[in-house]
């Protein structure tokens, strides 16, 4: 036991865990959304447009969340201008959009011929330069994050699948669409000092689809979307600790291979109900009696634990 409580003497690693753990939740909360709504690339392209407005901020020295949220902030509301006619496509807009940010900061970082140590935190990501002042602001976005999400709720989830018929209902799906935004760009700014700019996708769909693969339930996707971007957290960390390697990397490569897992669980479980005959739709297990040419079937309801016939 002595062993796994060593790192914690530290109190880098403290407020890098708290950091990781923090940020873990935050990705896997709004991961969920992403990885419905298909947006996956969304992420990687908002990182590099906070990474422009960064290296911005830092020319005329301005904060580096305020640079970096600015410029994110304004990436979001383009490209959701630019796919609002539906003439161009999302991927094609984020790809415009933020690839024009990021290179105007590397042009701009290219004449200052000064990489700023904020900045190469940014970029490869510095969990253990954490300073408390870091963990206020991500403990501010991770608690106003989840308030909206509990608070939209139910036009969020209605907005994700059918945005059509969301509208239809009267849920202003415009304004719905720029809060999302809003806080996507904002749990990317919080977590570019955690993984890095070039991980930060995958920081924020690993969870997620680690999450879709345990379940088909949107509650409990989230959730277990949450839970399982704690574990991500805090197991890199400790990894990282015990293997001395990169923090940020190793929390990614932690993801990854459970991920995996989860993969492997859910195709062992698909095999196991094939053999018996079962099918399952959604939560709706059943069985259909092959040799009935009428094809009369029971339902079981595997949450409610009832016959469903």
């Amino acid at each position: 036991m002595q062993f796994f409580l060593e790192p914690l003497s530290y109190e880098f690693f403290r407020h890098g865990l708290i950091a990781a753990v923090l940020v873990g939740a935050l990705c896997g909360l709004v991961g969920v959304h992403v990885v419905l709504r298909g947006m996956s690339y969304v992420g990687h392209g908002l990182s590099h447009a906070a990474f422009g407005g960064a290296v911005i901020g830092f020319v005329f020295n301005f904060n580096f969340y305020i640079g970096a949220g600015a410029m994110g902030l304004f990436a979001a509301l383009m490209i959701n201008q630019l796919t609002k006619n539906r003439k161009i496509k999302s991927d094609a807009a984020i790809g415009i959009v933020t690839t024009a940010v990021f290179a105007l900061g590397v042009a701009v970082i290219s004449q200052q011929r000064n990489l700023n140590k904020s900045l190469e935190a940014a970029l490869f990501g510095n969990i253990l330069g954490i300073t408390d002042g870091d963990l206020i602001i991500i403990g501010l976005v991770a608690a106003v994050t989840l308030c909206i999400m509990f608070l939209f709720y139910r036009p969020l989830l209605f907005a994700t699948f059918d945005g059509e018929a969301a509208q239809i209902f009267g849920i202003r799906t415009g304004a719905l669409q720029l809060l999302f935004a809003l806080l996507l760009t904002l749990s990317v700014i919080v977590a570019m000092n955690i993984v890095g700019v070039t991980m930060i996708a995958a920081a924020l769909i690993m969870p997620a689809m680690t999450a879709r693969m345990l379940t088909d339930r949107f509650s409990m996707m989230q959730l277990y979307s949450v839970l399982i971007g704690v574990m991500i957290g805090a197991g890199g960390m400790f990894l990282s600790y015990f293997f001395n390697v990169a923090s940020g990397a190793t929390i990614v490569l932690f993801g990854a291979l459970i991920f995996c897992f989860s993969v492997l669980a859910r195709h062992i479980r698909e095999k196991i109900l094939l053999q018996s005959n079962l099918h399952r739709h959604g939560n709706l297990i059943h069985s259909h009696l092959l040799d009935d040419k009428t094809h009369s079937h029971d339902h079981y309801d595997s949450i409610n634990k009832k016959d469903a016939r």
